[in-house]
C-alpha cells in the first residue's frame, strides 16, 4: 500500500480519535509538539476559533509548529487539524432543544425504549471502558493519600457537582471528615484556605474545564496539599497539580453525557477509604494488646 494512502486511512476525523492518538504518540513527540498538543487538548475551544497567530501565542510556539503538529498527525495542514476541533464545538455547543429534535428526527419506532436503550448502551460502554484501563495500583496509593488524611476537600462544579455531592453523603455515612467545597455564597476560595499538608483532596473536572475547580486545585497543590484527580485526559490542566489522577472518558447518546463510570469510580472511593482506616484501627489494637 502507499504511505501517503496508509497515513491518511489513519488521520483521526473525529475529536476522540484524535484524543487518543494525541495520548498514544505524547511520549515519542519532539518537545515543541508535544507541548502544542497538551495546549490543544486543554485548549479545545481555542483551537477551535482562534487563527494560527493567536493560537501559537497563546501555546507560547511558532505558527509554524502549529502546521508541523498537523504534518506529524498525518493531517494536510493546520486548517485540516482545526477543522476537528470546530465540528467538536458544533457537536458540545448543540442546546438539548437541538438535541431532542435529532432525536425526533431518527425515526424510530418505539422512541421512548430507544433513548432507554442508548443511555444503558453509553453507561455501559463508559463502565466497560473504564473497568479496561484503570491501573488498580494507582488506586490503592491514592487510598493511601486519602486514608491517612484528617480532612478531605472535594472539589467539582457544573456537570462534575454530581460526584462531590455524592461523596459527601458516602463520607457522612462513613464518619470521614470533609469538606465539599460548594458554598452558596462564594467563599469556595477561603473555604480552601483552612486546607494543610495534613489535609487530602479530590478534584474532578472534565472539558471544558470549570475554572474555578482548577484555580482551586492548583492552589491547593502549591501549598503541598496532596491531590487526587478525575478527569479525561492526559493532557487536562488537572493532571499537572495532582499527586495521582483517573482519566475517565464518558460516553454519550445524542450529545448527551453521563457520569456513569465517574460515579462508580467515587463510590468505590469512600468504601475504600473506610475498610482502611478500618485495618488499621485493628491493627493498632492488637498491638496495644500484645
Amino acid at each position: 500500500m502507499d504511505n501517503n494512502v496508509e497515513t491518511q486511512t489513519r488521520v483521526p476525523r473525529d475529536f476522540e480519535s484524535l484524543r487518543s492518538i494525541i495520548i498514544e504518540r505524547k511520549s515519542a513527540m519532539p518537545k515543541r509538539l508535544a507541548q502544542v498538543a497538551a495546549f490543544a487538548l486543554g485548549n479545545p475551544d481555542e483551537i477551535a476559533f482562534g487563527t494560527t497567530a493567536s493560537i501559537a501565542t497563546a501555546a507560547e510556539v511558532q505558527p509554524s509548529t502549529l502546521v508541523r503538529l498537523a504534518h506529524h498527525l498525518g493531517y494536510e495542514g493546520f486548517s485540516d487539524l482545526q477543522s476537528i476541533f470546530r465540528e467538536r464545538l458544533r457537536d458540545r455547543t448543540l442546546s438539548y432543544e437541538e438535541r431532542l429534535v435529532t432525536l425526533e428526527r431518527s425515526g424510530v419506532e418505539n422512541e421512548e425504549a430507544s433513548i432507554l436503550s442508548g443511555f444503558l448502551s453509553a453507561a455501559s460502554q463508559s463502565v466497560n471502558k473504564l473497568a479496561a484501563t484503570i491501573e488498580t495500583d494507582t488506586f490503592a496509593k491514592a487510598i493511601d493519600v486519602l486514608a491517612a488524611a484528617e480532612t478531605i476537600y472535594l472539589i467539582a462544579k457544573r456537570r462534575s457537582y454530581p460526584l462531590t455531592a455524592h461523596m459527601t453523603y458516602a463520607f457522612s455515612k462513613l464518619n470521614i471528615r470533609h469538606q465539599i467545597v460548594a458554598s452558596p455564597n462564594g467563599i469556595d476560595g477561603e473555604i480552601t484556605r483552612f486546607a494543610t499538608e495534613k489535609d487530602a483532596a479530590i478534584a474532578a473536572s472534565f472539558s471544558p474545564y470549570a475554572a474555578d475547580s482548577l484555580a482551586q486545585t492548583q492552589d491547593l497543590a502549591a501549598r503541598n496539599v496532596p491531590v487526587i484527580a478525575i478527569t479525561d485526559s492526559a493532557f487536562s490542566p488537572l493532571t499537572a497539580c495532582a499527586d495521582y489522577w483517573f482519566e475517565v472518558a464518558e460516553a454519550d447518546f445524542a450529545g448527551f453525557r453521563s457520569l456513569s463510570a465517574s460515579m462508580a469510580l467515587i463510590m468505590a472511593f469512600p468504601v475504600a477509604i473506610a475498610e482502611r482506616r478500618r485495618k488499621a484501627a485493628t491493627k493498632a489494637d492488637k498491638t496495644k494488646m500484645e
